[in-house]
């Protein structure tokens, strides 16, 4: 199989969008699978950009600006499909226990608000870390191998 590492940036920004949002889907707006999509996505961010540069402050840099971007569109589908729930805060004669989230915090009102919490925030600084730690690992390799020669 072989991955082209020269499409245009716009184009690799849409197979994302693409990709992310199914994998939103797949977890029916639990975003477990976007947060396992960032170690794909920093490979190919890391093996995107030119590792021979010797400035490592602009490369990080670069993959930190596309981190997050990454994460700010899963922020984004967060924010339309739990945005309209937490509105059930306001809501007294919301059925909270019954909504279908766990009860870890043994109290259906503070579950909820740590549901929305970690769904909408959370998850997509989750999905940023995992993004990072693949490009350095990534990078990390790469340089092993640059060694080596």
């Amino acid at each position: 199989m072989h991955i082209n590492f020269n499409m245009n940036k716009k184009a690799v920004f849409g197979v994302y969008i693409i990709l992310d949002t199914f994998f939103v889907g797949i977890g029916m707006g639990v975003p477990i699978f976007c947060i396992l999509f960032g170690f794909p996505v920093g490979w190919y961010i890391a093996k995107r950009l030119n590792t021979n540069e010797a400035d490592l402050g602009g490369l990080l840099g670069s993959i930190l600006k596309y981190s997050f971007l990454t994460s700010i569109y899963t922020l984004i589908l967060m924010l339309i499909i739990w945005g309209p729930i937490s509105t059930m805060l306001l809501n007294p004669n919301a059925d909270l226990a019954n909504f279908g989230i766990p009860m870890i915090l043994y109290d259906p009102k503070a579950s909820f608000i740590g549901w929305i919490i970690l769904m909408v925030f959370i998850s997509p600084f989750l999905q940023m870390l995992t993004t990072i730690f693949a490009s350095n690992a990534t990078l990390w390799r790469l340089n092993k191998k640059e060694v080596k020669k």
